[in-house]
């Protein structure tokens, strides 16, 4: 007589387990150097750091040393836009979501008149309070 075997309808899930903490580690290690943005070295400042209670990504308005307008709203973050760009694409954000933070980040060496004139730009998006993005000094002199 023969026996019948009884097929092994099981899956073997280590193969799997593996292939997901290589796929964990490459993603873990290629993350950060996803990380794009506009280069701006930030002028040092003393100050205290904003607290947000709100969960929305900040709108950020970056200022190269060339004087060149960035905004981190729409398609093609790292391409400079012009004026009407900036104030439509700010109008929109804050229409949809008008509790979002209003950034600017501009290069120590931009002369103050291009930073006021970013400013200006976002007021007409329709941001009523603005902020400053800067670095922190290492070393700030407290006045006695």
């Amino acid at each position: 007589m023969l026996k019948k075997r009884k097929v092994i309808s099981e899956i073997n899930v280590v193969p799997y387990i593996d292939v997901m903490l290589v796929l964990l580690i490459i993603f873990m290690v290629t993350a950060p150097l996803l990380t794009q943005g506009i280069k701006v070295e930030l002028p040092k400042a003393g100050a205290e750091p904003i607290s947000d209670t709100s969960s929305l990504a900040p709108l950020i308005l970056s200022v190269n040393a060339t004087g060149e307008l960035f905004i981190n709203v729409g398609d093609e973050e790292n391409k400079p836009k012009d004026a009407e760009s900036i104030v439509s694409r700010t109008r929109a954000v804050l229409a949809s979501q008008p509790t979002t933070m209003v950034l600017i980040k501009a290069d120590r060496r931009v002369p103050y008149g291009n930073v006021v004139g970013a400013m200006v730009l976002l007021q007409q998006g329709g941001a009523e309070n603005i902020g400053f993005v800067t670095d922190a000094l290492e070393s700030y002199p407290v006045p006695e």
